[in-house]
């Protein structure tokens, strides 16, 4: 491939103009992925009808992490895919590790993709002398190199805020919509009730309750502050009784919460329960517990990956890298991410 001609500019003091060169350079999109999730990063470069940016990637017998971009990204839009599964502390230094390698390699720009937000939970002070700690990860990322962010579903709309750049928060409602309109049954929709399983995530129960035009149900919860993961279910606000109940949340830790929910919609009459949720984070005892006689259906994108000792016959994976890919496509063309989601991102 030959070199394009160089136009010259000419000296101008009457305008201020410095000779130089004009350049005409086109856009590059790279995309490249950290060792968390290889199979989401090549589904998305798929997607994008490319092929993977290679990445030396080196875990050192003492532990040290190492990362190396095997070829030249000098000018790039570069979107570089991690997600946080487990080992999630390893991942988080990979990826710093990853974004001071693309910075220092010149990258134009540096779109981290990180389809689950890690300690989106830690994001306000419950109790004195707490971290905020989703505020310090986005610090992290931008002194590493980051300059915009794209994430899914985060668990605190506010987290957009904490990082001092642009931040692409997308859905996954229109991926689990379309599949639920695919599959549910005339009885199901007829008999439809949207289940919110906490007072926090009622606002996205309610807009799946307008998308499927189905009333709307909230379970009372309460947490003891001083115990991890424990969660005791109340009352039930909303007709479950002889209905098919939706359960939608944004990520599924140990599952105690949805468990527990569904049991109390079981308990008082519900004819079906389907839980939905976007990230599978399926911490032990997660996978035994949602299959739990009172869940009849598990339905997940795959945000995070998911080992097969974790997956049961009752779940439901959908994929998650066409969505990343349309709204990378969106980001490198200057379109608008809004537009992907009715205006609501």
């Amino acid at each position: 491939m030959g070199h394009k001609k160089k136009k010259t500019m000419a000296l101008d003091r009457e305008r201020g103009v410095a000779p130089g060169l004009i350049a005409k350079t086109k856009k590059r999109l790279v995309v490249a992925g950290g060792r968390s999730h290889p199979d989401l990063t090549a589904a998305v470069a798929a997607a994008l009808g490319q092929e993977m940016a290679p990445v030396e990637h080196r875990t050192f017998a003492s532990g040290e992490i190492y990362a190396r971009f095997e070829v030249s990204i000098r000018g790039c839009d570069l979107f570089i895919v991690q997600s946080f599964g487990e080992p999630v502390n390893e991942w988080l230094m990979e990826t710093l590790i990853m974004l001071d390698a693309a910075k220092r390699a010149s990258a134009k720009r540096i779109t981290l993709v990180a389809p689950y937000y890690p300690y989106s939970r830690q994001d306000k002070k419950g109790r004195g002398r707490e971290p905020i700690s989703a505020r310090l990860i986005s610090d992290m990322l931008k002194v590493a190199g980051a300059d915009r962010i794209m994430s899914v579903d985060l668990h605190a709309a506010q987290i957009q805020g904490f990082f001092d750049g642009p931040v692409d928060h997308l859905f996954a409602k229109p991926v689990l919509l379309k599949h639920f309109e695919e599959t549910l049954t005339s009885e199901d929709r007829e008999t439809l009730t949207i289940v919110s399983p906490d007072m926090g995530r009622v606002r996205v129960a309610d807009t799946w309750s307008d998308s499927l035009n189905a009333p709307l149900a909230i379970i009372h919860k309460r947490r003891d502050p001083k115990v991890a993961n424990q969660v005791s279910v109340h009352e039930i606000v909303g007709e479950v009784e002889g209905r098919t109940c939706l359960l939608v949340d944004d990520m599924i830790d140990t599952g105690g919460t949805i468990v527990k929910a569904a049991q109390a919609l079981k308990a008082n009459g519900a004819r079906r329960v389907i839980v939905a949720a976007t990230h599978a984070i399926f911490s032990d005892p997660a996978s035994q517990r949602l299959q739990d006689e009172a869940i009849d259906e598990v339905v997940i994108t795959d945000t995070v990956p998911l080992s097969e000792s974790r997956r049961w016959d009752g779940l439901t994976i959908l994929p998650i890298a066409p969505l990343l890919a349309a709204a990378i496509k969106q980001v490198f063309e200057d379109g608008s991410v809004t537009s992907m989601f009715n205006g609501d991102a």
